[in-house]
């Protein structure tokens, strides 16, 4: 969801703050089977521009948070689905099939709103998403 933002970037702070979109993607393509993978790359993203603008700062840590949330969902799925390959007494149940399908959902939503976020942000457009913007603007100050 896109909304006004009074500030116009300049063209290096729109394409920080559209990278730090893109390092989650990035991110996936080198350590998929890894949650964690996702994660670090963006929180080093954030580090490494956490003394720039507030335009490029403040698309860091929506982007920070969006990997964060993920993070703890994805985590659950993975390590229950590596007890259900590995423990006996684990077995694929209804909970198991119906959380996995809804992490996979989960991720191609993100993955959809990450890719146009990132393409918003290049054009210098300001891009708040609905949970993660008003928690962003509750952190980050000018």
């Amino acid at each position: 969801m896109s909304s006004t933002f009074i500030y116009h970037p300049t063209e290096s702070e729109a394409e920080k703050a559209s990278n730090s979109y893109l390092m989650s993607l990035i991110a996936i393509m080198v350590g998929f089977p890894l949650p964690i993978i996702n994660l670090m790359a963006t929180l080093f993203f954030y580090i490494a521009n956490r003394k720039s603008t507030y335009f490029v700062r403040w698309h860091c840590i929506q982007a920070l948070l969006s990997q964060l949330s993920l993070f703890v969902i994805n985590s659950i799925g993975f390590w229950w689905t590596i007890s259900v390959l590995f423990r006996e007494d684990e077995h694929v149940s209804n909970p198991y099939l119906a959380y996995i399908i809804t992490v996979f959902v989960v991720n191609i939503f993100e993955l959809a709103i990450t890719i146009s976020a990132a393409i918003k942000t290049r054009k210098g457009q300001h891009v708040s998403w609905w949970f993660y913007g008003p928690l962003t603007q509750m952190i980050c100050k000018p």
